[in-house]
């Protein structure tokens, strides 16, 4: 009888597949920068030289970026390739920013989905956190406001626990933050609508605290739905003005 002989694996190897673990996770995002050598290596209790070659092979494999004199970084080449293209077609076709919410919907429905599955008392206490960081009035500058609600729907996206649904939803955040100002800036001066906007979230995050998926899904369906209605009676309403506007010079 014969055995197969036991491969003793590199503590190298071990180190770069936590790391990997920790980028495919989402703890290590895009373009964040890891600690410096020295405290990473008394993290993972490993020597110096090491953690050094396994962040030569993650480099190698285009999962990090070390910069001269600058620390080493997770790699964000997926943000980039994704959010470019896509924010220079939002900006060519405004009409897009319809398809865009379409896209929401799916995006934003399942996470909130698996986010009252799924989601921990730490992920709640951050989803509620970044609501109340939410304004419910036009006071706050409008950039501000956007980023909030970035802030805000990310947080549930995190509370769902899928990696692949979380990377996605990372790579596309200039995207979608320009549609989500784009959105208000259209919005803004209806009287009231920031109003209904915060209580359609409010519902949000009642159904995910309850830990009622369906109903978490369904009130975020009913936010987008209410936001495209919206946009669409402004729009209508823009075009009546204009044709006013334009027999008033006409006569």
């Amino acid at each position: 009888m014969t055995f197969e002989r036991i491969q003793q694996t590199k503590l190298s190897d071990v180190i770069m597949a936590r790391i990997e673990a920790m980028i495919v996770d989402g703890t290590l995002p895009a373009g964040q920068r890891l600690p410096a050598e020295r405290d990473l290596a008394q993290q993972f209790s490993v020597s110096r030289p090491s953690l050094r070659e396994a962040i030569q092979k993650l480099e190698a494999r285009g999962l990090l970026d070390r910069r001269q004199g600058g620390g080493t970084y997770v790699c964000d080449n997926l943000q980039q390739r994704v959010a470019e293209p896509l924010l220079q077609l939002l900006t060519q076709h405004p009409e897009s920013q319809f398809d865009l919410l379409e896209f929401r919907h799916a995006l934003e429905g399942i996470s909130s989905y698996y986010a009252a599955m799924r989601g921990t008392p730490a992920d709640l206490a951050a989803i509620e956190a970044a609501f109340a960081n939410i304004a419910d009035d036009c006071s706050v500058e409008l950039a501000q406001q956007a980023q909030a609600l970035a802030d805000f729907n990310l947080r549930i996206c995190e509370a769902s626990h899928n990696v692949i649904l979380l990377h996605l939803v990372r790579s596309m955040q200039p995207i979608l933050l320009k549609n989500i100002q784009q959105n208000l800036g259209d919005l803004a001066h209806k009287p009231g609508i920031i109003q209904q906007l915060h209580e359609h979230r409010r519902h949000i995050v009642a159904a995910i605290a309850a830990g009622e998926p369906e109903q978490a899904r369904d009130a975020c369906h009913q936010l987008l739905a209410f936001i495209e209605h919206a946009l669409l009676t402004s729009n209508r309403e823009q075009s009546r003005i204009q044709r006013s506007l334009r027999r008033t010079q006409i006569g």
